[in-house]
């Protein structure tokens, strides 16, 4: 399951006004932002929008979180849901095995929330791929 995504847009106040609009009638609405002094380097300013559960800790939400551009900047951020901190680590080892960079070992970023646990990869391209582990969500049936 998809948990986050990251949208590199060249003009924020205009792509967060589209991606509401658009996004309204599937009940995902702009919830917050995250300020990038909270975290540590490298970490941008996000502006979030989310579906009808993200936030309802009823079930496993998914979030589109737009970034401002880069000179020269390409590619896309994915997070992915992983149901346990050892399926994080499991995930970014098998990245790593097959050629992936690592952008980020596995660790705890309390800078986004207590429980939240995740490694980052990039691929050949350049795209980022995040294995988040949430301790609020619940478990995923199969």
């Amino acid at each position: 399951m998809i948990d986050h995504v990251y949208i590199s847009v060249t003009n924020i106040d205009k792509s967060l006004a589209f991606y509401s609009e658009a996004l309204k009638p599937l009940g995902w609405s702009v919830f917050g932002n995250y300020d990038s002094a909270s975290g540590p380097e490298g970490i941008p300013h996000l502006y979030g929008i989310g579906d009808d559960v993200f936030a309802s800790g009823k079930a496993v939400g998914s979030s589109i979180w737009l970034r401002q551009r880069e000179s020269g900047e390409t590619g896309l951020y994915l997070g992915i849901v992983c149901d346990t901190n050892e399926l994080v680590d499991a995930a970014y080892a098998a990245a790593i095995k097959a050629g992936g960079t690592d952008e980020g070992k596995p660790a705890d970023r309390a800078y986004f929330a207590a429980g939240y646990y995740a490694a980052n990869v990039a691929d050949f391209d350049g795209n980022r791929i995040e294995f988040v582990h949430k301790a609020w969500n619940p478990k995923r049936h199969s």
